[in-house]
């Protein structure tokens, strides 16, 4: 083998194994779409389609700062359909803290700003589905838990499903 021959063998190989690493900090993107199942107040239980639906769209950027900490923010526009009247009914300001938790799982503790006047918190227990070169598909279990603005607390099981990029 030629000196010329080693060399770029040996370019070919370190670049190959450079380039595979991931390097932090990591930032991705995604987008969602979220359905609130059930949600629980001292006044009453209500569900999703019965009487009316509720779609939520989060759209959002991670940033890794390290394989095993991250932080997100996430804007969630909701809309509510009623009665055959739909409309935006609220924006929800959503930033938070990222954990891997292994096996293609993670948890996300976010903090909750909505024009609503509501506040609280939500943790979120994700699922990578299928990962690709480009993107991934996830699914999600968010359990937002809501206060004030003259209403009770509420807690909400949620289902959602989206595309990492």
């Amino acid at each position: 083998m030629t000196r010329i021959t080693k060399n770029i063998l040996l370019f070919l190989l370190f670049f190959r194994t450079a380039y595979s690493q991931t390097t932090y900090p990591k930032i991705n993107g995604y987008i969602g779409i979220m359905h609130p199942i059930v949600t629980f107040s001292e006044d009453e239980t209500t569900t999703n389609f019965d009487g009316h639906y509720v779609v939520a769209f989060p759209i959002g950027i991670n940033l890794w700062k390290t394989s095993k900490i991250g932080f997100s923010f996430e804007i969630v526009p909701t809309i509510k359909d009623e009665d055959g009247v739909s409309k935006s009914n609220n924006l929800t300001f959503h930033p938070g803290v990222l954990v891997p938790l292994g096996s293609g799982f993670s948890f996300a503790g976010r903090v909750a700003f909505e024009t609503s006047g509501r506040y609280g918190f939500t943790p979120v227990f994700n699922k990578t589905l299928i990962k690709s070169e480009n993107c991934s598909y996830y699914a999600a279990l968010p359990l937002p838990v809501r206060f004030a603005n003259d209403k009770p607390a509420t807690f909400t099981v949620g289902f959602q499903l989206g595309v990492l990029f």
